[in-house]
C-alpha cells in the first residue's frame, strides 16, 4: 500500500519512521519545508518525495498539520485524492476537523476518518521524531455515521503496527470533551503554574511532584493555541470546573477552615483512588 504522510514533524517524521521499520508499505513525504523532506529521505523515514500532485497515487494519505491547516489543505487538493483512498489526521482536535474534511472529501469518493495518536514530546520537528514515540500509546478513532468498517480495520491494524498499545474508537464530540479534560487542560494548568514569581527561586526546593506539573509548560504556542481555540466550548467548561475547585481550596485556606480544608482534600484523593480501581477493573476486563 502506498501511504503519504503531509507534514514531517514530530508526529509526522514518526509515523513515517514507525511505518518504515514495522511494515513494508511504500511510505511517501509532503512537506512545505524541502530541506525536512531530503532529511527523511536520506534518513530512511520515506521512500519518495512528493508534491500535492503525488496524493492521486496515494492509497492513504495521514494528514499530521494543525487543525485549520488540515482543513485548508483539504479544501485546496480535494481533486487529488484518490478516489475510494482513505484520509486521516493527527491532530488533537476532532469535530472540528471530521466535520470539516468529510463535508469536502466524501460527495468525491474520498473516505475522511479522524485519528489522534496520543503520543508527543516536549520538543517539535522532525529532528526529534523517532520509530518509537507510540510504543504502548493509545490511538484514538473518531469515524463518522458512514465510515466503511474497512477503513476503521486498516487503521487499527497500522496503529498496532506503529506500536500503539490500545485503540480506541470514539466519536468526534467524544473525543473532543476528554481531550480537554485529560490533556488539553493539563497544558494550560502547567503552562499557567509556571508564571508564579517563585519559580526562579525554587533551585533546590524541587522534587517529582514539581517536574510532573510543570513537565507540559514546555509547549508549542502555535499549536496548543489552535488546539485550543477548535476544542474552546469543552475547554472552558474544564477551565471554569477547576477555578471553581481552586476557589474552593483557597477560601478553606483563607478562612483557617481546617474540617472544610480536609474535607476538599479528601474528597479528591477519594476520586483518584475511585478513578484508578475503575481503570485497572476495565484493564482486567480486556485482558
Amino acid at each position: 500500500m502506498k501511504i503519504a504522510i503531509v507534514g514531517l514533524g514530530l508526529i509526522g517524521g514518526s509515523v513515517c519512521k514507525a511505518l518504515k521499520k514495522n511494515t513494508f508499505h511504500h511510505i511517501m513525504g509532503l512537506d512545505a519545508d524541502g530541506e525536512v523532506c531530503r532529511k527523511a529521505l536520506d534518513s530512511g523515514a520515506i521512500d519518495e518525495i512528493i508534491t500535492a500532485d503525488g496524493l492521486n497515487d496515494a492509497d492513504m494519505t495521514m494528514l499530521c498539520l494543525y487543525p485549520e491547516t488540515i482543513v485548508e489543505f483539504v479544501k485546496q487538493h480535494k481533486d487529488r485524492f484518490k478516489p475510494g483512498s482513505i484520509v486521516t489526521d493527527s491532530c488533537g482536535v476532532k469535530e472540528y476537523v471530521v466535520t470539516r474534511c468529510t463535508e469536502v472529501l466524501e460527495p468525491l469518493g474520498v473516505i475522511f476518518v479522524g485519528s489522534h495518536p496520543m503520543a508527543g514530546r516536549e520538543f517539535s520537528g522532525f529532528d526529534y521524531s523517532t520509530d518509537d514515540l507510540f510504543k504502548g500509546a493509545s490511538y484514538i478513532i473518531t469515524p463518522s455515521e458512514n465510515t466503511p468498517k474497512m477503513a476503521i480495520d486498516l487503521l487499527s491494524t497500522l496503529a498496532c503496527c506503529m506500536g500503539f498499545g490500545k485503540v480506541v474508537t470514539a466519536t468526534p464530540k467524544q473525543h473532543d470533551i476528554n481531550i480537554a479534560f485529560t490533556s488539553q487542560l493539563a497544558h494550560v494548568v502547567s503552562n499557567a503554574y509556571v508564571k508564579s514569581p517563585s519559580l526562579f527561586n525554587a533551585d533546590g526546593f524541587s522534587a517529582g511532584s514539581f517536574m510532573d506539573l510543570t513537565r507540559v509548560a514546555k509547549l508549542n504556542e502555535y499549536m496548543w493555541s489552535s488546539l485550543f481555540l477548535c476544542n474552546k466550548e469543552a475547554l472552558l467548561f474544564e477551565l471554569n470546573t477547576i477555578i471553581d475547585n481552586l476557589c474552593e481550596y483557597r477560601d478553606a485556606i483563607g478562612d483557617d477552615d481546617t474540617e472544610r480544608l480536609r474535607d476538599i482534600l479528601r474528597d479528591g484523593r477519594e476520586r483518584k483512588e475511585k478513578s484508578n480501581e475503575l481503570y485497572a477493573e476495565h484493564a482486567r476486563r480486556k485482558v
